[in-house]
């Protein structure tokens, strides 16, 4: 059974074209809802693919009525993969129940995995670049050296509270606590 899934971005967006479209396709059932493709939530999507069973085919419109993003519609025709559902959109003439549209989809696949790869190096030579300029990632240390001894010190005083140390440091008091695990007693 071919199983088509429309869906447009806003309520002024009408999805009638997509309809159409689907019906000549010959989808028997066609689920339709109105949420943004970086939504990755979206219940008539997962009833869809809930209701379709082994040896069925989603069918859209166009790629993008599916994902925004090439990771997300690989991620989501694995998923039908891993269910023995097809896949078919449309406009952009792939079929994943055909060996020319399932090899076309391994091809985006591996362009996908090669762009995280470049990604992911590209942010290793960035901070060894950095690290060798003496530059050190993350985020900075809320409380000097100095601040954690002056915090214990003050905290040694019983009418002091850790709300008031960490008013006084400027941080908030589950910081203090980080850096004084035990509160009052770490710093005796």
């Amino acid at each position: 059974m071919m199983v088509g899934y429309a869906r447009v971005s806003t309520q002024e967006q009408d999805a009638e074209l997509q309809r159409v479209a689907l019906r000549e396709a010959g989808c028997g059932k066609i689920f339709e809802e109105t949420a943004s493709g970086a939504q990755r939530d979206r219940p008539q999507l997962a009833a869809a693919l809930n209701y379709m069973r082994e040896g069925d085919t989603l069918v859209v419109w166009k790629l993008d009525r599916l994902a925004r993003s090439l990771k997300q519609l690989i991620e989501t025709v694995e998923r039908l993969d891993d269910c023995q559902v097809g896949f078919r959109s449309l406009t952009e003439s792939i079929d994943t129940t055909t060996p020319g549209g399932r090899l076309i989809f391994h091809i985006f696949g591996a362009l996908a995995e090669f762009e995280r790869s470049m990604i992911r190096e590209r942010t290793m030579a960035g901070l060894a670049v950095a690290k060798a300029n003496g530059r050190v990632g993350g985020r900075p240390k809320a409380l000097s050296d100095a601040d954690v001894r002056a915090a214990s010190a003050l905290l040694s005083d019983p009418s002091i509270t850790v709300a008031d140390v960490a008013k006084r440091l400027g941080v908030a008091p589950a910081t203090l606590y980080r850096y004084l695990p035990g509160g009052r007693s770490a710093a005796s």
